[in-house]
């Protein structure tokens, strides 16, 4: 059979399938059964831990899975395989004999059941079959596909420059004085859980309580399920981080190319890796989750795939509360596909009804941590409330800037007056960029922008807007539209990558940064 078969559609399609698995190869076939069987196992020894049985049952069961393992790894591969093959250009069978290495990976899981304890245990063993397929997936995906290409390069070589220095940092440099927590024993692992961390961490193992409601439940919720699955709640925290910022780069670089050019696409990802706040990125903080979560959202909507858009807006919601923001955004590309194609375009029953659900959907995720808080204290509002104890609180957005400036005419140290100056220079920042590049710009990515700015400086305080600006890609957008000049690109990286070494060296060593 041709390396450029089809899929036809109808009852034929189950033959043509076969036959397309066939023309793979036995190399091919014999990588995915063998990543099938692996997965029967697994399955098998979640259902003997988890539930028990006896030793007929467990022997028919792990038969049973054993042979359905294989089935459901063969439609697996046969659908991706036919997704991937649309999205590459290439055929079918050649991209199912490359994605049939990421199946020849999972077999790494049974090491966990051979090896001592202390070196690997099942659920170590699972998790790193799961980021081997994964990570094999991707590499395969990058060898066809540019833009997983460009993502994956502008990832890796903006993450292991961060991760080498904040490590060097932790290590060669003292870190601040006083007491501070260690989430792991493990210094190479203990410099990603500084600050925050230490209250996502909490709260996905111990649950809520005191100012932690400040913090929303969609990141520690991931981090305490992953945690379940490879033992370590710090290490989940990162893998969960590092995997979103990947996509949140993927959902970014495709919604910037979509709107401008591939070019401007790349110079965005770049800069907003290498923002001087981008270590928060990688470490176990929000940022990445969000970023990923808002970027999808809005590419969503752009499509016109109101539900998914909504669906995606209300985790984002879910993560922090400026996700709410999404709304706005919502409405304004809903109102500019009912002005392009008539009315008629939005108003049949089926698109209503769809973008209906798309707009109730974003506020859900909130709602749905209100009434979580409603019924553990009676109090909706408490993420609000205990904002009191970082000394913030609703206020007119100009009450922050006079803030920084009176706590910068009372300073008693230098150090007062440095972090406030940072904090007054990336306002100013967000709201030039902002103002200059507004006619650049979708009228949805102005508004989005003007209230992700317009929030944070509405709480008396301007406190942490450095890390705010990460996750705010409109202005990456702004600025890689005009990173086309080569003296404004060289200005946007010198300014980045000193400071981003700078704040990424004081986060290791517990300096607060942001």
């Amino acid at each position: 059979m041709s390396a450029q078969a089809t899929y036809p559609h109808g009852t034929a399609r189950r033959f043509r399938a076969f036959e397309t698995m066939v023309a793979c190869g036995p190399l091919a076939l014999v990588l995915v059964a063998a990543g099938g069987a692996t997965l029967g196992a697994f399955a098998w020894y979640l259902s003997l831990t988890h539930f028990g049985g006896g030793t007929v049952l467990q022997e028919v069961a792990l038969v049973a899975a054993l042979a359905l393992g294989p089935a459901g790894a063969g439609a697996l591969w046969y659908g991706y395989g036919a997704y991937f093959a649309r999205r590459a250009g290439i055929g079918p069978v050649t991209a199912m004999r490359w994605n049939a290495l990421a199946w020849g990976v999972l077999p790494v899981y049974l090491v966990g059941f051979v090896a001592p304890p202390s070196i690997a245990d099942p659920s170590r063993s699972a998790a790193l079959a799961a980021g081997l397929f994964a990570l094999v997936t991707i590499l395969v995906a990058s060898r066809f596909v540019r833009t997983v290409r460009d993502v994956l390069s502008t990832f890796v070589v903006t993450r292991l420059a961060i991760i080498v220095i904040a490590e060097l940092a932790s290590i060669m440099i003292a870190q601040r004085p006083g007491s501070h927590i260690a989430e792991s024993n493990i210094p190479l692992l203990a410099v990603w859980g500084r600050w925050d961390a230490v209250h996502y961490i909490d709260i996905a193992q111990r649950g809520y309580y005191g100012t932690d409601m400040a913090f929303f439940p969609l990141y520690p919720t991931l981090i305490h399920f992953v945690g379940l699955f490879i033992g370590n709640d710090l290490v989940a925290g990162l893998i969960i981080s590092n995997v979103a910022l990947f996509f949140g780069l993927l959902f970014f670089y495709k919604l910037v190319e979509h709107q401008y050019t591939r070019a401007v696409a790349h110079r965005a990802i770049f800069y907003v890796s290498i923002f001087p706040t981008a270590v928060f990125f990688s470490a176990v903080y929000t940022e990445s989750l969000f970023f990923a979560l808002t970027v999808a959202s809005f590419y969503y909507i752009r499509e016109h795939k109101w539900v998914l858009a909504g669906v995606v807006g209300a985790f984002a919601a879910l993560t922090r509360v400026e996700g709410i923001l999404l709304a706005v955004p919502y409405a304004i590309e809903v109102v500019a596909a009912a002005r392009a194609g008539g009315l008629a375009s939005v108003s049949t029953p089926k698109r209503a009804w769809r973008i209906v659900a798309g707009a109730c959907a974003i506020p859900l995720g909130l709602a749905i941590y209100m009434a979580a808080l409603w019924v553990m204290n009676g109090d909706p509002l408490t993420f609000s409330h205990v904002q009191a104890h970082w000394d913030r609180h609703l206020a007119p957005p100009w009450v922050s800037i006079v803030h920084a400036f009176k706590l910068m005419l009372h300073a008693r140290s230098t150090l007062v007056i440095a972090n406030e100056t940072i904090e007054l220079t990336f306002t100013a920042l967000m709201i030039g960029v902002l103002i200059a590049g507004f006619r650049r710009l979708r009228p949805s990515f102005s508004a989005y922008m003007a209230l992700s700015i317009l929030v944070p400086m509405s709480t008396s305080s301007l406190m942490s807007m450095q890390r705010f600006a990460l996750v705010l890609f409109p202005m990456f957008a702004i600025l890689a539209l005009w990173g086309g000049r080569s003296w404004v690109n060289n200005a946007i990286v010198a300014f980045s990558l000193p400071l981003l070494g700078l704040f990424t060296v004081l986060f290791a060593d517990w300096y607060w940064v942001a």
